[in-house]
This record gives C-alpha cells, structure tokens and sequence, in this order.
C-alpha cells in the first residue's frame, strides 16, 4: 500500500504543478500533508517535516548567502567582462545564444555547485533572450541540463555520495566515467544547436546594432528584426525596433508549442530586469575589481577543498563582500533588499520541499518504492545490473533527494548486482548517469534559483526540459555501456 500512495502522491504533485492547478510551493507543502494523512500516520506528520527541515536547513542557509554573494558580485561587475565575451560570441543569432547558455552554464559548473551556475547563466543572458523574444524555458533547459551533466564532478555532490554510500573511492568512480559524461555534454551542445535553430526558424533574421545575421525565416523569406542600440547585453541600449517580412515571433510551428508558453512570460515589450548588467550602474566597483577576482577565486577554491561546510564559507563571503565593497549600512541594506525576493523564494521552497521529502521518508515510502523496484528486476537481468541501476537512476534521482538515492537505493542495487558478480563500482558508476534530468526535480533547491530568476514557470520548465534531460541521460547510458564502463 506505502508503495502505491508513494507513486500516486508523485504523480499527483507533477500533475497538478504541470497543469497549474498549484504553486509549486502549495503543492510542496499540502500534497505529503494529505497523503501522510491518507497512510494513517497524520498524527507523526509534524515529526516528519520538522526532520525534514533539519536536514535542508544547511542547503537553504548555503542558498540564502550564495545568493547575496553573487548578487553583490553582479552588482559590483565581477562577471561582465565574461558576459561581454559570451554576448560577442552569440551577436543576436539564437543558435549562437542557445550554445552560448549551455557553454556558460558548463564552464560556471566547475565550481560543482548547481546555485551558482543558474546565478551567473541568468543574469548574463536573460537580457539577450529578452531582447530578442527568444523562450525563456529553452534557456532554463538547456542551463539545468548542461549542469546536470557537470554535477558529476567529484566535488559536485552525486559521485562523493555514491563513493561514500558503497565505501569506494571517488577517483574509481568518475575518471572511468569520463567519456561517456563527455559524450552527455556532446549531446547538451547538440540539444542546444537543435533548440537554437528552432529559435531561429520562429524569430526570423535578427540584427543587433550592426551586426547582421541570416537566418531561415518560416515562410524561407527573409525576416528582420532591428534592434537598436547595444542593450542586448542589458547595457543600457533601446530595445526599440522594426520587424519587416512575413516571419517574425508569430509564426511558430507545432514544434515550438513548448516553448511559446514561457517565451517572454508577459509582454514581450518588458524590459524587466534588462538593466542588470548596465555599464553605468551606480553599483558598479571597478577599483575593486582584482579583489573581488581574488575573493571568488579563493572562496571556489575553499569550497572544492571542503575546508568549511558550504554554508558557512558563503556566509563569510557574504558577509566580507558586502563590508568591503559597500562599506556604509544604507548601501550594504539596498544590496541585501535588492536581492531578497530570491532570496525568499528560494529558502521556501527549499523549506517546502523539506515537507515532501520529510514524508516520503518517514513514512517509509521511499524504503518500499525502491525495494518494489528491485523486487521486480527479472533474474535474467541479475549479470546486467549495471545497465539497470543507469536506467532507474534517471526516473528515480527526479522523484527524490541524491541523499535518499545514494543513501537508500544505491546499497541495495549494489548488494542485488552482487549476486551475479556484478561489481560496486560499477553500480556507483552507472548512478551518475541520471543526474541530466536529476538537476530539474522539484526536489533541487537549484532549480528554484533558475526559474525565479528567469522569470518562468516552474511547471513550463518542467514540461519543457525532462524529455530533452532524459535524452541526455540516456546518451549517457548508451556510451557508457558502448565504451564498456557500465
């Protein structure tokens, strides 16, 4: 019965935030409420969520002061110099800014954490996508993926867990994995260059400034869409224009349903949010600049050592950053204000999700989906264990915590594949290979972060990115069984 309510209480989440019935918060919150009811363990329900915010109390502590730190790095021009170069790079053609995202989001991931990569990818180019009224989910989509895929990185949580779940070393783990995650982050550029001619085909020929870019109208007649002035990169210019030619935003075929719902979110006029990265902000520091360089720089490199827990080193930059940068209080409090909307956002959400995950653990669901799970894999597919850890890993990563799958499910694939001479590290190895479509789970504080700041609906994200997320899972799979990893 704990089974049943476990699948029927995530469906119905994913049912009602798809189809907007709920705020993804509300549905957080009420959805495990009722089902915790429903299995009659009401009376334990407060029990439940309060352990549940325990264990996500550090994550959205860690988030709250990421937050600020790289908001006040935005604010003070750390990151314009690489915006600059990305916004080069793409000039106003959406194929360019579509590889130009998942390349930002790739290189950002390094860092191994999932915040700071939505951070910087969306204040760098959510201006450009405004600009030139491209989807913003094919933003947030392709930015969650190419993370997902780069979240494998040792220092970026799934593989230190998968090491420690079944006591083997991190190293053993990744390095063999390494081509086919390469071969997954082939596959997010392809994914991105498809989406990007897809904007491209929709929007028509786009020029900004002077630069010119031929493009595949709708009708195959050239369209042009002028946009005046350099403000793409949100640096103050006039998005004023003319469009001339039959093709244009209007002309969307069937292939781009999913993306029109969340293209602009609102008016397509909007300038909401494009004077982010103007050259003349008055929050701008560039007497600082080499030491703000040097904070981040050290503050990376602190959180790849683990010298400190995560929430703690970000909290001492936060706090650093803003003493040094904006030495009086009226200007240290309009930093912080002007960054507490995602701030807020973002720690409810973490703090609603801890009710979900409160419930689906302390109820013991999570224990009986995953031992009916391993139940039901055939004896014939006992000496291909490998292959089948990487594909329960994408559905099962999505519907729950790392730690719950790592932790809870990895040992128990394990000690199956065991049985038929199938080694730990390999059942390690193929757990990563969900973690694409891992990164868009409600249960990812991250992706809160990406969605706010983008301006899109939780539920058109979601509809948007886990088919192309899964894809790439799959990619993944198929090259590591292909190079003999799995």
């Amino acid at each position: 019965m704990l089974t049943i309510l476990g699948f029927v209480m995530i469906a119905a989440f994913l049912v009602l935030i798809m189809m907007k019935k709920m705020s993804p918060m509300a549905a957080l919150v009420l959805i495990p409420a009722l089902f915790c009811i429903l299995v009659g363990q009401g009376a334990h329900l407060g029990d439940y969520v309060l352990k549940g915010i325990g264990d996500l109390a550090p994550t959205a502590a860690m988030l709250m002061f990421a937050i600020i730190y790289f908001g006040v790095m935005i604010d003070v021009g750390l990151f314009d110099p690489v915006v600059r170069g990305i916004l080069r790079f793409c000039k106003a053609d959406p194929v360019r800014v579509v590889l130009g995202t998942a390349l930002l989001a790739a290189i950002v991931s390094l860092d191994g954490d999932g915040s700071t990569t939505f951070m910087i990818t969306v204040s760098a180019l959510y201006p450009l996508y405004k600009r030139l009224k491209m989807s913003l989910v094919v933003m947030t989509g392709v930015a969650a993926t190419a993370n997902g895929v780069m979240n494998t990185l040792p220092w970026g949580g799934p593989t230190a867990r998968a090491a420690t779940a079944l006591k083997l070393d991190a190293g053993d783990i990744f390095v063999p994995m390494i081509p086919a995650l390469a071969v997954g982050l082939v596959a997010v550029f392809a994914l991105a260059y498809v989406l990007g001619r897809r904007e491209r085909k929709r929007l028509g020929v786009l020029t900004l400034g002077d630069t010119r870019v031929v493009t595949e109208a709708a009708d195959e007649k050239e369209t042009e869409q002028v946009l005046v002035g350099a403000g793409a990169g949100g640096t103050g210019g006039t998005a004023a224009g003319t469009r001339r030619g039959t093709g244009g935003a209007g002309t969307g075929t069937d292939a781009d349903e999913d993306s029109d719902a969340a293209a602009g979110s609102g008016d397509p006029a909007d300038d909401d949010g494009l004077q982010v990265l103007d050259p003349r902000r008055a929050t701008l520091r560039p007497k600082l600049y080499w030491f703000n360089a040097a904070l981040t720089a050290a503050l990376l490199t602190l959180l790849i050592l683990q010298v400190m827990p995560i929430p703690v080193l970000f909290l001492l930059g936060a706090a650093l950053a803003l003493t040094v940068n904006f030495p009086h209080m009226a200007d240290q409090k309009a930093r912080v204000a002007a960054h507490a909307e995602n701030v807020l956002n973002v720690s409810g959400m973490v703090f609603a999700a801890a009710v979900f995950t409160g419930v689906l653990t302390g109820t013991g669901m999570v224990e009986h989906m995953a031992r009916w799970l391993v139940s039901g894999i055939p004896d014939a597919l006992g000496p291909h264990m490998g292959l089948v850890t990487g594909v329960l890993s994408i559905p099962l990563t999505y519907f729950m915590s790392n730690d719950g799958f790592y932790f809870g499910i990895v040992p128990i694939l394990a000690e199956a594949g065991a049985a038929h001479g199938v080694t730990p590290v390999e059942i390690a190895r193929a757990s990563l290979v969900g973690q694409a479509l891992h990164m868009s789970s409600p249960l990812v504080p991250a992706v809160y972060v990406l969605v706010g700041m983008a301006k899109v609906e939780f539920g058109d994200h979601t509809r948007f990115t886990v088919k192309w997320a899964a894809l790439t899972s799959l990619v993944v799979l198929g090259a590591g069984v292909l190079f003999g990893i799995l």
